[in-house]
This record gives structure tokens, C-alpha cells and sequence, in this order.
């Protein structure tokens, strides 16, 4: 049996109630035992200032420890504006720096973007590939995740109710794993 995968989440919202949060805690559940998921927290962490790069925030440091240590990256966006959320695009720029030491270069990653509107995040998603791409980031390609409805998708127990759904979150984890295999180094 292979190794298990140490998986960091980064999910770009804050709200408690987050579909987005919420559909990624159903998928760490589902995943299989081949695939450890970890939401990493992003609410903590200072916007990112170059001037405190000579003592960074120690939030700063666990971010970047706790993301370097992983072997794959599953980023989770909703949309806000057409785009990735600030929290989010924050999180990237404090990974990436210092320059040359970024905890993101050629690590694997997969995206899943939501909305309770049709679109899926669709928006936000090609805004956060851009971003990976200049980070050197492999963004696994199929299955794309624009998850549209996000907010019937889940019962209050967080379980995902619709059998199609299910089984596309089941192929997306299958093919992520894969990726990740394929492309950690």
C-alpha cells in the first residue's frame, strides 16, 4: 500500500458557516486513507509587508513551515468580485516570500472553486491559476471543480447528499492523489 499523503487545504474564506470550509471538511472525510487533508488556517495571518520580513510574524513562520512540510496543495475559493478573495491572495503572498524561498515552488496542487450561484466560482478560479503558474505550482488540469449550488450540496451534517456529486468529489480525489504522486518531489 502506498504512503499516506500529507495534504495542506487552504480554504480562501473566513465565515463560519462557509460552504466553501464546509465542502472541504466533507472531503477530508471522504477522502481515502491514502490522502490526509488538513485545513491549514489563513485568518491569522498578518497582510503581508515586506518590512517584516527581518522579524516575521510568528503566524507568518507556522504558515510557512506547516505548508512546506506538506505534499500537496488543495486550494478552496470561493468568489468575491469576480475573483479570489483577499484572505487567500494574502496567503499566497506570504507563502511566496521571501524571494527564492517560496513554499509553493513546485509543489502540486489542486483547485475547487464554489459558489451558490451558477458559475461555480469560475472567476476565481482562473484568477488563483494565474497566480499558480508564476509560483511554479503543476495545477492538475482534469477534473476542473467550479462548483456551482455549493449551498444545497451538503445536509447539516456536512455530508454531500447527491450521489452525482458525491461520485464527481470521489473521481476529483482520485485524480488529485494521482497528481500529487505524479508531481511531489
Amino acid at each position: 500500500m502506498a504512503e499516506s499523503l500529507d495534504i495542506v487545504a487552504v480554504v480562501g474564506s473566513l465565515r463560519r458557516e462557509s460552504f466553501t470550509r464546509r465542502l472541504v471538511q466533507a472531503l477530508a472525510a471522504m477522502a481515502p486513507a491514502s490522502l490526509r487533508i488538513e485545513i491549514v488556517g489563513i485568518g491569522d495571518l498578518p497582510l503581508y509587508n515586506q518590512d517584516l520580513e527581518s522579524a516575521p510574524p510568528p503566524a507568518w513562520l507556522a504558515f510557512r513551515e506547516r505548508t512546506r512540510r506538506a505534499q500537496g496543495v488543495l486550494f478552496a475559493t470561493p468568489e468575491y468580485n469576480r475573483s479570489m478573495p483577499g484572505l487567500l491572495k494574502n496567503a499566497i503572498d506570504v507563502g511566496s516570500r521571501p524571494y527564492g524561498k517560496s513554499v509553493w515552488s513546485r509543489k502540486p496542487a489542486g483547485i475547487i472553486s464554489a459558489s451558490p450561484g451558477a458559475l461555480g466560482a469560475f472567476g476565481a478560479n482562473h484568477h488563483l491559476r494565474q497566480a499558480l503558474v508564476f509560483l511554479d505550482m503543476p495545477a492538475m488540469q482534469q477534473p476542473e471543480a467550479y462548483i456551482g449550488g455549493v449551498d444545497k450540496l451538503l445536509d447539516p451534517s456536512d455530508q454531500i447528499v447527491n450521489p452525482a456529486s458525491r461520485q464527481f468529489f470521489e473521481q476529483f480525489l482520485k485524480s488529485f492523489e494521482a497528481w500529487v504522486r505524479r508531481h511531489a518531489g
